[in-house]
């Protein structure tokens, strides 16, 4: 099983964004990964003032570089926050989505962290449309999107299966991430063409009947994976569930007190610019725990952000 050795941990240095760099200390500590936080400013944005701060505009672009070094050695340095882990840092200038996706590619980053929430340089975007962004683009690296202070480790982690060769790796990144968690493998699934089917009078008892039974196909593959990632019985429990997997993940979240979901991501080459996909993108609205996503390199972009 692939270690977790190198953590990439980007931040815009707001304070909700310090979640992220919280749970990156805490992953690093536990994994003994090295750790990497960056900050990436569009200092370029200044340029568009020139003719307002004249030659003063370099003046001003050197004190926000100062500044965010300065800010950035003292969130890292808190000893409150840091486990005692001692992180290699980077200050950079420019768009953040090309920045994060060159540092986890220059790196070969084993997990990237960014917060759900956040403010950027001059334009208050949300971090969490940098991570929607990241996560529609990104190809072979786990994203951990952290929604939630990170006051304790993991300690149920819902893991969303679609059979997909990615699910196995999702586990396997969930035992890396939450070592000793109650881990909730969960598959969700609806039948081909079931409003149509009704509609055109089949027998409900003929559709309840295919429902039983392909649940029971699929909770034997549920657990024939559970077993190719190595887990054993006491290490989780299988949900098999009827229904719109996007609206059955949400509401397992609740019934299971899930302080992490983990989700696989396809489709990075089809409709990129409209899904990231559909399922990962609503539980990344309406989930109030992290999530952890993790793309099918089959699915990598052919081109960097």
């Amino acid at each position: 099983m692939k270690l977790l050795s190198r953590i990439l941990a980007a931040t815009d240095l707001s304070a909700p964004a310090r979640h992220a760099v919280e749970r990156a200390f805490h992953l690093a500590a536990i994994a003994n990964s090295e750790l990497y936080i960056l900050h990436a400013i569009e200092l370029d944005a200044l340029d568009s003032l020139r003719e307002m701060l004249g030659d003063e505009v370099l003046a001003v672009r050197a004190a926000l570089n100062s500044d965010a070094h300065a800010r950035l050695d003292q969130l890292t340095g808190n000893a409150a926050i840091n486990c005692g882990v001692i992180p290699h840092t980077c200050v950079a200038d420019g768009n953040p989505l090309a920045i994060i996706a060159a540092e986890a590619e220059v790196l070969n980053a084993d997990l990237v962290i960014l917060g759900a929430r956040g403010e950027s340089f001059l334009r208050h975007t949300l971090l969490g449309s940098t991570a929607a962004r990241l996560l529609r683009k990104s190809s072979r690296h786990p994203v951990l999107v952290v929604k939630q202070s990170p006051h304790e480790v993991y300690r149920s982690v819902l893991i969303a299966v679609d059979f997909s060769p990615v699910s196995l790796q999702a586990i396997r990144m969930a035992r890396q991430v939450a070592p000793g968690a109650d881990l909730v493998l969960f598959h969700a699934f609806e039948m081909p063409y079931e409003g149509k089917l009704i509609f055109a009078g089949v027998d409900e008892h003929v559709i309840r009947q295919y429902v039983r039974s392909s649940s029971e196909t699929r909770r034997k593959r549920l657990h024939a994976l559970a077993v190719a990632a190595g887990l054993t019985a006491p290490e989780y429990s299988a949900r098999i569930v009827h229904g719109d997997p996007s609206q059955q993940i949400i509401a397992m979240e609740q019934e299971v007190d899930a302080d992490l979901i983990v989700v696989g991501k396809h489709g990075a080459r089809i409709a990129e610019e409209l899904l990231i996909g559909s399922v990962t993108k609503h539980v990344l609205a309406e989930s109030q725990c992290d999530l952890l996503v993790m793309c099918d390199p089959h699915d990598a972009p052919e081109s960097s952000p």
